[in-house]
């Protein structure tokens, strides 16, 4: 299944993510730190999402309260609900 979430308080813009056999196949960001958004998605390739969201919740940016890999536990949780 792919997934498509809108991002809030960070560089990046949107995350698309793709799931297959409980998996994360494929994260995109679109906008952001190009290498370092490159980087997670290479990451957290074939983990579950409980994985993913357990390593990159509660990380922050500056004082901006969330992050990129934040923003991607939240769409991860919520794709989950």
């Amino acid at each position: 299944m792919k997934y498509t979430y809108n991002t809030s308080g960070t560089c990046s813009r949107t995350i698309n993510i793709e799931i297959e056999n409980d998996k994360v196949v494929d994260v995109k960001f679109v906008g952001g730190c190009s290498g370092n958004l490159q980087g997670i998605g290479a990451l957290v390739k074939g983990l579950t999402p409980e994985e993913v969201i357990a390593r990159l919740e509660g990380i922050q940016c500056g004082m901006k309260g969330t992050s990129c890999p934040d923003q991607l536990a939240q769409a991860l949780k919520e794709i989950r609900k």
